[in-house]
């Protein structure tokens, strides 16, 4: 029998390398008594506590900081870029992956790329909105772009949450997990043959359309005071999402990604998920077969930041030392819609 070297097995994957991270949440993070008091609301702060892993979050409203989705998107990438080591002008592409923009119109992208570039360039933008897999999605098309365009060298992607802006007043279950945060990377073409995109994954199912989400805003529901009087403005559920879908749905993508990439779990070096409840993540990587000490939580200190959370994670994984350079990662996200992502690479 043949066998396959992992630097063959490999050699065919885009040559794309994370080369920056930056993170950005605003103002000093509130714990879950004191969210009580700046909401004015009350919940089972132990179940959150125990069952999400939430202990804090950010908030800029409720610090009375007048920032926004596009101020953190742009500190974030900011904050990747001086990572990298690169200008800015020096960036060909900018991705914004988020469900809460700047503006319905134009993209929060391209706000973005004119506060960090300043004015015209040779570059392109454009958001993903695709819920909580938004960024997981936005990475996947960034890769692809880079591998087949000469003309550009570097990206910024960057995954952004701003829902806390979406709560109605003394929405408890909104504010109990919703927080505000932005995570970036800066992409690389490059030939270092250690670095690669190996594969990515999608999964959806519009018919799930109807559980969570914003849906006032757009054309099918303008803003208008009878919206307003009828609280379905902002954030609203639906209907309840149903308890095991994560448990069941991120196994699932995760081996049908690593089938694509023909690798097992067991060749994964690290597994971040979306980071909206710790019991599931533990429930998954069980039926992974898979240590804890194989995946990364900060949903402790940020609470939940939907498009934000993964590459945040990635970042402090980075940072402490739990994801090296050479290690195989797998990203796993999923959102409202039905929609899910995931990402297969050599960091």
């Amino acid at each position: 029998m043949h066998c396959v070297s992992t630097e063959q097995k490999y050699i065919n994957m885009l040559p794309i390398k994370i080369i920056g991270t930056g993170i950005y949440a605003p103002g000093e993070p509130i714990d879950n008594q004191e969210l009580k008091t700046l909401a004015g609301i009350d919940f089972d702060h132990q179940k959150i506590e125990e069952k999400l892993g939430i202990l804090k979050r950010h908030i800029a409203h409720l610090r009375g900081i007048k920032e926004t989705t596009a101020d953190f998107a742009t500190k974030a990438a900011e904050n990747a870029i001086a990572d990298a080591g690169i200008l800015a002008s020096e960036i060909g592409l900018f991705i914004v992956a988020t469900d809460t923009p700047e503006y319905i119109s134009p993209a929060t992208s391209i706000v973005v790329q004119g506060r960090i570039q300043k004015g015209e360039t040779w570059s392109s933008t454009f958001d993903v909105g695709a819920s909580c897999a938004s960024f997981s999605i936005a990475l996947d098309n960034a890769v692809r772009i880079l591998a087949t365009d000469d003309t550009i060298r570097y990206a910024v992607v960057v995954g952004v949450y701003n829902m806390p802006a979406y709560i109605r007043p003394g929405d408890a279950f909104g504010y109990s997990i919703f927080a505000d945060g932005a995570g970036a990377f800066v992409i690389e073409k490059s030939t270092d043959i250690k670095s690669k995109y190996i594969a990515g994954q999608l999964f959806t199912d519009g018919t799930q359309w109807d559980y969570v989400g914003v849906y006032a805003g757009g054309t099918k529901i303008p803003v208008t005071p009878e919206v307003i009087a009828k609280g379905e403005q902002g954030l609203l559920n639906i209907q309840p999402l149903p308890g095991h879908r994560n448990v069941r749905l991120w196994p699932m993508v995760v081996n049908k990604l690593l089938e694509k990439a023909e690798s097992t779990v067991d060749d994964v070096n690290h597994f971040i998920f979306t980071q909206i409840n710790k019991s599931v993540i533990l429930k998954v990587m069980h039926e992974l077969n898979q240590p804890i000490e194989k995946t990364s939580f900060v949903m402790d200190r940020y609470g939940y930041t939907g498009s934000g959370c993964l590459p945040m994670a990635f970042h402090h994984a980075v940072k402490e030392g739990k994801i090296k350079r050479g290690d195989k990662i797998v990203l796993m996200a999923s959102g409202a819609g039905l929609a899910v992502g995931s990402n297969y690479f050599i960091y």
